[in-house]
This record gives structure tokens, sequence and C-alpha cells, in this order.
């Protein structure tokens, strides 16, 4: 009986990144629905600036911010299976959230435009989100490229 190759069964580091922050993801989107781990949780609303519940006591959520989280973990882990997808998540989501951050930071948070919503720590959170986010996917997508051989090179 022959075993398959390893690299059939290996996730590159790219891979695996997005594998994790996908996971990261999918917990905090479950965390988010949790009492006690989120706090005032009788004041959690669909979504808006009127919800009071806060992850960890200090990150704004509601039900449509945690379905967000839910949904970019499930889209990490299923993305994280090629390299080519596990980029793709990593900038594509990095860049999402970057663009989240700025518009944290130019809306009322008091207004009905902060639909998600956000405060000055999950605009932070954002930030470093996106950027760690963006150069995972760049940097750990140097190491996954191959080059074939080239004709007359031993």
């Amino acid at each position: 009986m022959t075993r398959p190759a390893a690299s059939s069964t290996t996730r590159s580091p790219l891979q695996l990144a997005a594998l994790i922050v996908g996971a990261v993801f999918l917990l905090v989107g479950v965390l988010g629905f949790i009492p006690g781990v989120t706090t005032d949780y009788d004041m959690l609303t669909f979504a808006g600036h009127h919800s009071e519940a806060k992850l960890l006591g200090v990150f704004e959520v509601s039900i449509l911010h945690n379905i967000v989280h839910l949904l970019f973990g499930v889209a990490g882990i299923a993305l994280s299976r090629r390299a080519d997808t596990a980029k793709l998540f990593l900038v594509g989501g990095g860049v999402i959230y970057l663009v989240l951050w700025i518009y944290g930071l130019l809306i009322d948070q008091n207004s009905a435009v902060n639909f998600v919503p956000v405060n000055s720590a999950d605009n932070w959170l954002h930030f470093v989100l996106g950027v760690a986010m963006v150069a995972l996917g760049f940097v750990l997508s140097r190491n996954t490229a191959t080059t074939a051989p080239r004709a007359g090179r031993l």
C-alpha cells in the first residue's frame, strides 16, 4: 500500500495562516453569542448603533456583526484549501477590514449609518486585522510559488 504524497495533505504556511485566521473569526462569531463573554448581552440587537452588547466588554457587537464574523470564519476555513484562494481570503479580507476601519473613522458612531456597529476599539482592531491579513497574504505567498526547471539546467 502506498502513502499519498505529503504535499497533498500538508498545508503551506499561507494556507495555514488562512485556516487559523478563519478559525479565529469563527470563534469570535460564536463568542459574540455567549452571555458573559459578551457583556450586556440582553442589549444585543440585530444591527445598529443601539446595540450595547460588547464582546469581552470592549468590542461593540450585534447579531449582524457576529454573523459577519461567522461568515468570514467559514470563508477562511474553506478558502484555506488552496494557496491561491488562501491568498485571496487574506488579502481580500484584509482590504475589506481596512475599508471598514476607514468607514468607522469617518462615520458618526451615534448615527444610523453605524449599522454594524463599531466603536473606537473595533476601529483599531479592524486596522490591525487589515494590515496583518494583507501582510500575511503577500509575505507568505512568496514562498508558495513553484518554479519550473529551465531547459539546460541540472
